[in-house]
């Protein structure tokens, strides 16, 4: 175990995809952990039963008590709630702007000195893509609370058990026949959860860190159709990729929206038609002396546990 002093940091959205990988860097480091989520035993099933180094509470992020309560008392505050499907009153806007904003206002309050805010590639309060735009308002709400907060935004992540590249793989064996988003020609750049985790732990630790942004890409650019072409290889298949236009996709997603638990939405077509590369001019892996996992090495390991 790293050693570091008792400060403790409250990590939001903690038994996520993301954000229980941020609790196990942060717990290896040292710092006493809050996992403030809606499931608080489903993080003491992910990480054992509270005691003095960590502690699974119940919190709305959408309560202001509830938030601060999860905030006082603090060092750090890592905000690692995410949403990729509305649904109800969770919106991307009630989430990642109005709760983004929230945890913010009540970390300043609290006397937070360490903020780290999760949000993603190309987030723009003036993107057609109302999903990257709420993002973009959600970045721009935070630093407006909280001035010093550091922004962390990575590429799509990859990883055992995610919605991504487990999704493609099952996809793939499934239909030898696979239709693709347009020509795929759409570019990514995908990051080991394992890394960006990584990364939010030293930024963490490094009090030093001045607040900027930091934008994790993986080791290397795919176009949609290379992407899906090396997963493929990796898992022995060899499917038939057929281009299918985007309007056809935005009907399919806008029948799909028509059902309760839609299998596709409009927003997720209009995600795949936008870029999510790293900028150069923003400070990255690279920065942190952190090597990024290639998405071939983490199949191979993936494929391998599987049997």
């Amino acid at each position: 175990m790293v050693a570091t002093n008792a400060r403790s940091v409250t990590v939001f959205g903690g038994t996520g995809f993301l954000g229980q990988r941020i609790v196990r860097r942060l717990r290896y480091r040292g710092f006493p952990i809050r996992v403030a989520s809606r499931h608080p035993d489903r993080g003491r099933r992910l990480f054992g039963s509270d005691g003095p180094q960590l502690q699974s509470v119940q919190t709305n992020i959408h309560d202001e008590q509830s938030v601060a309560d999860a905030t006082a008392g603090v060092y750090g505050v890592v905000n690692a709630v995410s949403l990729y499907v509305e649904n109800g009153r969770e919106t991307f806007h009630s989430v990642h702007v109005k709760s983004a904003q929230r945890v913010a206002v009540q970390a300043h309050r609290a006397g937070v000195e360490r903020f780290v805010h999760v949000s993603g590639i190309g987030a723009d309060p003036a993107s057609q893509s109302q999903y990257i735009r709420k993002r973009g308002e959600g970045e721009l709400a935070v630093r407006a609370a909280f001035a010093d907060a550091l922004l962390i935004r990575p590429a799509v992540m990859f990883g055992p058990d995610d919605a991504f590249l487990t999704t493609i793989l099952k996809l793939l064996r499934q239909f030898p026949i696979y239709p693709i988003f347009g020509r795929g020609l759409t570019k990514l750049q995908p990051a080991y959860v394992e890394d960006v985790a990584e990364a939010i732990g030293q930024v963490m630790q490094n009090a030093e860190t001045p607040s900027m942004i930091f934008e994790f890409g993986g080791p290397r650019v795919y176009s949609y159709e290379e992407l899906l072409r090396a997963i493929a290889r990796q898992a022995g298949l060899a499917p038939l990729l057929i281009p299918i236009p985007f309007a056809v996709w935005h009907a399919l997603a806008w029948t799909s929206e028509m059902f309760p638990s839609p299998l596709l939405t409009r927003n997720q077509v209009d995600l795949m038609q936008i870029d999510t590369v790293s900028s150069p001019e923003m400070p990255g892996f690279t920065e942190l002396g952190i090597s990024p996992h290639s998405v071939e090495a983490i199949l191979q390991r993936m494929l391998s546990n599987c049997g």
